[in-house]
């Protein structure tokens, strides 16, 4: 984990000098890079690689995600947050040795938060260890729903995503919307929410803070509530309690119909 941390302390001196850098390259609507995105990945690839001889996974430059053993990057996670100058954005590394995240780190320069782990070992905020989390120590039943209108909208369409927020509130939980499925991940790892809700279908949105909330001893699952694996369309992390009430009202919401036009 020792290269991981080296490796991001320099991707976070390229995240802080280039904040609120405008769109350099534009990969669909809505969805966009800028300059800040490629050369932290670039700087990522060629550390990592250099120091472990494992190769890289990314969401701007690509490659091939190894079966065996691959570091997955996402060089800035909520890049329309950090375009913008919004401070929920992460850059996000994990290394995946068959198919499962073993090593994570989410650094949020802009909270002066980094949470890291290795698969069997407490999560450190800062270099400093973690209690696990439960529904007891963790804040009170806010629930991160990352993004509204993000993929994948075919799996999770904008209207089951907003009848989630609905019945989310219905149970008592608190929904919020960071904008960063990064962030709102580790956010459960640390304790600042009881769960989080990931629609994404890219293992470089995903896979560090599954490593993070299995280290805290949070319940991961796919969002209908199989294991989560690296093919995995989204995932659902929280207490014990507040996953099992997030699976719920996902259930519910896809089990109401949509209402049709009058």
């Amino acid at each position: 984990m020792g290269v991981a941390h080296e490796v991001v302390a320099e991707a976070r001196e390229i995240f802080l000098a280039h904040l609120g850098a405008a769109p350099a390259l534009y990969k669909g609507k809505g969805d966009f890079a800028t300059e800040a995105d490629l050369a932290i990945e670039k700087l990522l690839r060629r550390r990592l690689e250099a120091a472990t001889g494992i190769p890289v996974f990314g969401e701007e430059q690509g490659g091939t995600l190894n079966s065996e053993a691959c570091w997955v990057v996402d060089p800035i996670d909520g890049t329309s947050n950090y375009s913008s100058g919004n401070p929920n954005c992460a850059i996000l590394v994990s290394l995946l040795l068959r198919g499962e995240p073993v090593v994570a780190v989410t650094d949020i320069p802009l909270f002066r938060t980094q949470l890291s782990c290795h698969a069997g070992s407490p999560v450190l905020l800062n270099h400093e260890p973690l209690p696990p989390v439960d529904h007891t120590t963790a804040a009170a039943w806010q629930v991160g729903v990352g993004s509204v209108g993000s993929d994948d909208r075919q799996a999770f369409p904008a209207s089951m995503r907003l009848g989630l927020l609905g019945a989310l509130a219905e149970a008592d939980l608190r929904p919020r919307i960071s904008g960063s499925v990064g962030v709102d991940l580790a956010f459960v790892a640390q304790g600042v929410y009881q769960a989080a809700v990931s629609f994404s279908p890219y293992i470089w949105d995903n896979a560090a803070g599954v490593c993070l909330a299995r280290s805290a001893g949070a319940s991961v699952s796919a969002p209908d509530g199989s294991a989560w694996s690296p093919d995995s369309v989204g995932v659902v992390v929280g207490t014990a309690a507040a996953h099992e009430m997030v699976l719920g009202s996902m259930s519910s919401v896809r089990d109401t119909p949509t209402p049709g036009p009058n």
